[in-house]
């Protein structure tokens, strides 16, 4: 419903070993309102929305508002695997990364590979 462009699996997989290492030695918000902060505030360097959200209008409005603020966005299958990517015990429904510590060429690299899927 919310989702705008499909990506391929490797670069899932690639985009959750950066929120891995960006949750380790960088800094991330997590949860919509934290990451809505920070997607106004244009601190987030990237950011990660789960498909499986109910009801889907707690991260409706992510997609359009990181693309008004030229936010790089990516989606994640379940909020079990993005919220286990960043450490967490439970899922989260959305997170951003605003410090991407040893990650941060990556997270310019995958920004780039994301950028082209939109087009």
């Amino acid at each position: 419903m919310y989702k705008k462009f499909d990506i391929p699996d490797e670069v899932i997989k690639e985009s959750l070993s950066i929120l891995e290492t960006s949750s380790k030695t960088g800094k991330i918000r997590k949860g919509t309102n934290e990451v809505t902060k920070a997607i106004e505030r244009k601190t987030a360097l990237i950011v990660y929305i789960a498909e499986d959200v109910n009801p889907p209008e707690i991260v409706m409005h992510l997609p359009l508002l990181c693309e008004e603020n030229d936010i790089v966005y990516t989606y994640v299958a379940t909020k079990d695997d993005l919220g286990k990517a960043a450490g967490l015990k439970v899922g989260s429904a959305s997170i951003a990364v605003v410090d991407g510590g040893e990650a941060k060429q990556s997270i310019k690299g995958l920004s780039n590979k994301l950028k082209e899927l939109k087009k």
